[in-house]
C-alpha cells in the first residue's frame, strides 16, 4: 500500500510539473510580439477605429486556441497564417500569456 501511495504521488507531481512548464511566460511573449503591435498595438490594445481585435485581457487558452487555428488554415487571414507560421506551440502559449496578463 506504502508503495502504491508513493506511485500515486509521483505521478500527480508529474502532471503538475508538465502543467506548469506548459504554462506560458509573459515575459518571453512579450519579445515575440513586435509583429502583432503594428495591428493589435504594443499592450493589446489596437489604435481606435481600426478593425483590428483587442487581446489585451483575453483568456490565454482563448488566445492560443485562435493563433492555432490560424496556423493550421482553419481560420482563414493570410497574414495572421503567415505570422503564426513560424510560432512553435510554445512561442504561442508565451505571446498569449503576456497578452492576457495586460489590462
Amino acid at each position: 500500500m506504502k508503495k502504491t501511495s508513493w506511485m500515486v504521488l509521483l505521478a500527480a507531481g508529474l502532471l503538475v510539473a508538465g502543467q506548469a512548464m506548459a504554462a506560458g511566460d509573459p515575459a518571453a511573449g512579450k519579445a515575440k510580439t513586435a509583429a502583432c503591435a503594428g495591428c493589435h498595438g504594443a499592450d493589446g490594445h489596437p489604435p481606435k477605429g481600426t478593425k483590428y481585435p483587442a487581446l489585451a485581457g483575453r483568456d490565454a487558452a482563448e488566445l492560443v486556441a485562435a493563433m492555432k487555428e490560424y496556423k493550421e488554415g482553419k481560420r482563414k487571414d493570410p497574414t495572421m497564417q503567415m505570422m503564426m507560421k513560424p510560432l512553435s506551440d510554445q512561442d504561442m502559449e508565451n505571446i498569449a500569456a503576456y497578452f492576457a496578463s495586460q489590462k
